[in-house]
């Protein structure tokens, strides 16, 4: 579990626990600093809590710090790994590309491969529209698939039919 912690006004970390205990022990942050983990509704005192009770130096007074007013601090961003993943679409994009259509799939590949690029750079927008771009696409492609093999099994039936009846002699 990370924590971050508050030194002289200014927030920091992220710390595993083991690490705060010791900074709290060695007196590098004072018990009273304020501190934070995933799952907390608000910054609370070091002092005020289990985990880093005996890592505190002996206090003065026996009664716990707190705070009138809601901490100045906001909990950390959630990094870029536990953002919604915006998916690609690029093995459906190259199943059409292979089965469906060649030249509607092709741009359907080519939107699906800037989906992870961009996300990973952060830029959410872009890659949410190059997922949609590239959905899009792999539709286009399957649908005109579709319709070939339909107009070409329509075409086979009608041939059937129409050779079926001139050879039994049966001509309009």
């Amino acid at each position: 579990m990370q924590w971050y912690y508050s030194k002289n006004g200014t927030q920091l970390g992220p710390v595993t626990q083991a690490e705060l205990s010791a900074k709290i022990a060695s007196g590098e942050v004072s018990a009273t600093e304020l501190v934070w983990k995933d799952g907390m509704s608000d910054w609370t005192p070091a002092a005020n809590l289990p985990e880093f009770a005996l890592s505190a130096p002996p206090a003065v007074s026996a009664a716990p710090v707190s705070y009138a007013q809601p901490s100045p601090y906001a909990p950390p961003a959630a990094p870029q790994a536990y953002a919604a993943k915006i998916p690609n679409y690029l093995w459906q994009s190259i199943c059409v590309t292979v089965l469906c259509c060649m030249p509607f799939g092709v741009p359907a590949i080519i939107y699906a491969a800037k989906v992870d690029g961009l996300q990973a750079r952060g830029d959410n927008a872009g890659a949410l529209a190059a997922s949609k771009t590239a959905k899009m696409w792999c539709w286009v492609a399957f649908g005109c698939g579709l319709a070939f093999i339909l107009f070409y099994v329509g075409i086979m039936i009608f041939a059937g039919v129409s050779g079926a009846t001139s050879a039994s002699g049966y001509a309009p």
